[in-house]
């Protein structure tokens, strides 16, 4: 069974051996090899350059032979560089964003939806490189994309924040503001996630990473509604995973949104997740990614200690509960996809 076939069949919860395995974030400091093309090129020229973007793609897959996918090299932030909102990274860490988002004008001012393909042209020709590349390999090949509200906390804040709480005043104050902001980050994504589709993405994971700072009641207004709309806007039954951290009392309305797998966080119980899923929704995760600063043995015991609770139920990705941290070590990687390659 090819890593394609694996992956999509776990999508759509067959049975399967083993669980698939793929790592958020797979591209990363952790690897010296991308260390070495990082000192050659900045962050942003590799995203921007399609031979550089596919190069950093493939390098987990050279090094860790087990895995079944590889996740697209770029950054959520392309979006609102698209429409008119550059981003860099500060000195200190974190987001920069060239300005930040402060009147219903520059809302209005921001670029239409159909700019979007060309202004991320790049990022078609580094998936259709990667399809190339993958052919006879035959590995998943996944897109991916921040959700709009994740979007929007970025351009409402001017970069990262403690607690975006200029985005959830905006919410509160200007509602019509707020869903003109959404919508055309909306139709942004259907654009850009029908752009990766054609380039030849198997699947695309979408990252509603600050999903979990909204309050209970307003995730729908706020986050889901346009998670779905959005969803809505692809072509039917294509492959279509959720990841929102924190949310864990939103995944029946998150199953019922479209998606056809859920990924969680760490800090859910997966088997429960599972029982409480309708079957037909696969789920994603969860390992804690601190574990990869651990060691080989322990990295082990948690990985067969996570694959245990999931033995006899199908529609399982093995991942981990967020993206592999810069301190990761190589010898637990191994370890993991040693582990997850070998259970029966």
């Amino acid at each position: 069974m090819t890593s394609r076939v694996r992956f999509l069949a776990a999508l759509a919860c067959q049975p399967l051996e083993r669980p698939p395995l793929w790592v958020m974030r797979q591209a990363g400091r952790y690897l010296p090899e991308y260390r070495a093309l990082k000192a050659k090129s900045s962050f942003l020229e590799m995203v921007r350059t399609p031979e550089l973007a596919t190069e950093v793609t493939l390098q987990p897959l050279r090094r860790f032979p087990g895995l079944d996918a590889a996740i697209l090299f770029s950054d959520i932030l392309v979006i609102p560089e698209a429409l008119g909102q550059p981003y860099a990274f500060r000195d200190t860490g974190g987001i920069q964003m060239a300005h930040r988002i402060e009147t219903r004008a520059q809302i209005d001012a921001l670029a239409p939806a159909a700019a979007v393909p060309e202004r991320l042209s790049y990022v078609g020709d580094a998936l259709r490189l990667l399809k190339r590349e993958l052919a006879s390999s035959g590995h998943t090949l996944l897109g991916f994309g921040g959700s709009p509200w994740t979007l929007a906390t970025y351009m409402l804040e001017g970069g990262s924040s403690d607690d975006f709480a200029r985005a959830k005043l905006l919410f509160y104050t200007d509602r019509p503001a707020f869903d003109a902001l959404l919508e055309k980050l909306t139709a942004a994504l259907v654009a850009y996630f029908r752009m990766q589709i054609e380039a030849g993405a198997d699947a695309i994971q979408i990252f509603d990473s600050w999903g979990g700072i909204l309050a209970g009641p307003d995730y729908e207004a706020a986050s889901l509604q346009w998670i779905r709309r959005l969803v809505a806007a692809l072509p039917p039954d294509f492959p279509v995973i959720l990841y929102a951290k924190g949310t864990a009392p939103h995944l029946a309305a998150q199953a019922a949104s479209g998606v056809r797998a859920i990924s969680v966080d760490w800090t859910a119980d997966l088997a429960a997740v599972r029982a409480a899923l309708p079957p037909e929704i696969a789920v994603q995760g969860n390992l804690d990614p601190v574990l990869m600063t651990t060691t080989p043995e322990i990295v082990r015991a948690q990985t067969t200690r996570l694959l245990e609770s999931m033995r006899g139920k199908s529609g399982h990705v093995f991942n981990l509960g967020h993206g592999i941290t810069p301190d990761a070590k190589i010898e637990c990687m191994q370890a993991l996809v040693d582990t997850v390659t070998s259970f029966r």
